[in-house]
């Protein structure tokens, strides 16, 4: 157990810190916000959270909630192919799509305050992207044969429930 085994203690640990990233500050972090677990989970899975302090946490969040938003609107784009005779579908999927895209904009948007601080801003976007998918859901309300996908209802969910730990965070640095 010479200097060998000191050096390779140090290398797993340092290899353990940049996977889970810094625990206390991201345990800390979520505890502000309303959904903890989905925050630790999302935290801890992004390598760059170890060298993160709070406002690059709520960064990494801010992107977990475009990816969300864009692969929604891809998904949806993506049943446009195959709902061809269907035009009002068509046309509600199109909306929503369009919807998702808004949401990963406004979140886009946030990342331009966040670095200038503009923390009002922040949370006006990251609102705005956590209200996009009702629109979606309300285009679905207007046609009564259409039926809401429960595969979009999990991705809206998804998305506030993401944004609510971003709008946590905020209030947290604003403070």
């Amino acid at each position: 157990m010479g200097p060998s085994f000191f050096i390779l203690n140090i290398i797993i640990s340092l290899a353990l810190t940049l996977v889970n990233g810094d625990a206390g500050l991201i345990q800390k972090t979520c505890k502000t916000t309303k959904y903890y677990d989905l925050c630790v989970s999302s935290l801890k899975s992004d390598p760059t959270s170890a060298n993160s302090d709070t406002k690059g946490l709520a960064m990494i969040m801010v992107g977990v909630g475009m990816a969300n938003a864009t692969a929604t609107s891809t998904l949806l784009s993506s049943q446009l192919l195959t709902t061809k005779n269907d035009t009002i579908m068509r046309k509600v999927l199109k909306e929503c799509s369009d919807k998702y895209a808004h949401a990963a904009d406004a979140l886009q948007a946030s990342v331009q305050d966040f670095g200038s601080e503009l923390y009002d801003y922040v949370y006006m976007h990251i609102m705005a992207a956590a209200d996009y998918p009702n629109a979606c859901h309300n285009a679905f309300r207007r046609y009564p044969r259409l039926v809401y996908p429960q595969q979009i209802a999990r991705r809206e969910d998804g998305l506030k429930h993401i944004c609510d730990v971003v709008l946590g965070i905020v209030d947290h640095l604003a403070s």
